[in-house]
């Protein structure tokens, strides 16, 4: 069976790293190597991976947790990749019940498995009754609107991480996003309905949280795509309806902000685009502010 090269992106999360690699060190699954990327930390982060045996690539910090990623898959010498967020956890089964999947999905041509997710908030259980799309198969339909892969639940080949290039690089968030809608545009995915990974948020600071909001990096993530036509045919409608209705969701919400101006850049955008036309200058040519709460 292939190596497994985990991938641990971190910055300043010393003592949730400890508590990510102790979920790894306790897997079933043995045949596995641990990187550690650090992103520049100031805490001690790379000791901790040091300590606990990882090896550790140290870089300066960046912000950008794509570039972070394809850094430690640079380093990997495993046929598998797994990502794990380093305020996330794995249960002890995790690899050992994905690797079952991936024996027969190798065959069939399935280049990524992924996992239900327990959400956790302060140490609480967070339902996710709401939580409805397809998981498996082609999923492209349900990826474009938002991202349905937890980077922690992943287990994919590495030859096909490399072929689509990995993360983009230049997105502070979202990066996740346009990779799954990459890699599900050519490729099916399989599920494996078991929480075998804890999804944590608490009191330290989250990419995802710091703008309040995340669609406008959506935005960003899609519109390229679209723009140079990168996806399959029977996908490219259903990409352009979706960027048109995130435009128009977006451009609401800057209404309410009072950012007027900002609204008519993204609903022009979105009519662009039910023209049939290709949606001209970026609709964010003012930056993203920390502040921007829907």
């Amino acid at each position: 069976m292939p190596l497994v090269s985990v991938v641990i992106p971190v910055h300043n999360r010393a003592s949730l790293l400890q508590e990510a690699l102790a979920s790894v060190v306790r897997q079933t699954w043995r045949d596995l190597e641990v990187i550690v990327v650090d992103d520049g930390s100031e805490d001690g982060s790379a000791e901790v991976g040091e300590r606990w045996g990882a090896r550790v690539v140290r870089m300066a910090h960046c912000g950008r947790p794509g570039k972070v990623r394809n850094v430690g898959v640079e380093h990997a010498r495993g046929a598998l990749i797994a990502f794990l967020d380093s305020d996330d956890l794995w249960k002890p089964e995790k690899l050992t019940r994905q690797m079952a999947l991936w024996e027969g999905c190798a065959r069939k041509g399935i280049p990524l498995v992924h996992t239900r997710e327990e959400w956790m908030r302060k140490g609480r259980i967070i339902s996710q009754a709401g939580q409805v799309h397809r998981r498996e198969g082609n999923v492209f339909a349900w990826a474009v609107k938002k991202c349905i892969i937890g980077p922690s639940t992943v287990l994919m080949e590495r030859r096909v991480f490399e072929d689509l290039g990995g993360f983009r690089e230049d997105l502070e968030i979202a990066e996740d996003y346009e990779l799954w809608l990459r890699l599900t545009d050519r490729c099916p995915v399989a599920y494996l309905d078991e929480p075998v990974v804890v999804k944590r948020a608490g009191a330290w600071e989250q990419l995802s949280e710091k703008y309040g909001h995340i669609e406008v990096f959506r935005i960003m993530a899609l519109k390229p795509l679209v723009d140079g036509d990168v996806f399959l045919p029977e996908h490219r409608a259903v990409a352009r309806e979706e960027l048109i209705r995130k435009c128009e969701v977006y451009a609401r919400g800057a209404r309410k902000r009072g950012r007027m101006e900002e609204a008519e850049r993204f609903l022009s955008c979105a009519e662009a685009y039910r023209r049939g036309e290709k949606g001209g200058p970026d609709p964010w040519s003012c930056p993203v502010e920390e502040s921007d709460v829907p």
